[in-house]
């Protein structure tokens, strides 16, 4: 195996398992019955780290295995619209950046595109899927605040990445 294919393997393990950490360690109960967590963050830096694809596969794969721990029934939905998040936001956010965009401007815009996934895909699995309708629309102000947590420490630890330069050496 290539060295390069090598080294992205390693990092999309190691960030599947940074999203199933950080979504079940910290959980701030909704009301619900879910809970706020900092998954989401994860799912960003998946993304802006190692790209659509990649980034796709451990933020799909490292929500989803959380969501098995503590709602199963949320694993499947979880598994795409998390995946979903990470293609979207590691495409425009090497678009911008090869466009010479501000790594800020870039997480800024990508995160929010991400997370606009989160909001319709919950959205539609809560109200179609799991059939409570309209209802499903109560949980969107707990998802915003999830969402806006999620691009603010995704943004705080992608600043404290580039200022060590982890940023060149893992991207």
């Amino acid at each position: 195996m290539p060295s390069r294919t090598l080294h992205t393997l390693v990092l999309a393990a190691l960030m599947a398992a940074l999203c199933t950490l950080l979504t079940l360690v910290i959980r701030i109960p909704s009301p619900m019955g879910g809970y706020l967590n900092l998954g989401d963050c994860a799912v960003l830096l998946s993304a802006w780290l190692l790209g659509p694809a990649a980034g796709a596969a451990a933020a799909g794969l490292g929500s989803a295995l959380a969501d098995l721990l503590g709602y199963p029934l949320y694993a499947p939905a979880t598994l795409v619209i998390k995946a979903l998040m990470a293609a979207a936001a590691g495409g425009i956010f090497h678009v911008l950046t090869r466009k010479n965009a501000h790594y800020t401007a870039a997480g800024l815009v990508s995160g929010a595109a991400a997370e606009a996934i989160m909001l319709g895909g919950y959205l539609l699995f809560e109200g179609w899927v799991l059939g409570m309708g309209a209802a499903a629309a109560l949980n969107l102000p707990a998802n915003l605040i999830q969402g806006a947590l999620g691009i603010a420490a995704a943004q705080m630890t992608a600043a404290l990445l580039r200022g060590s330069r982890a940023f060149s050496r893992l991207g």
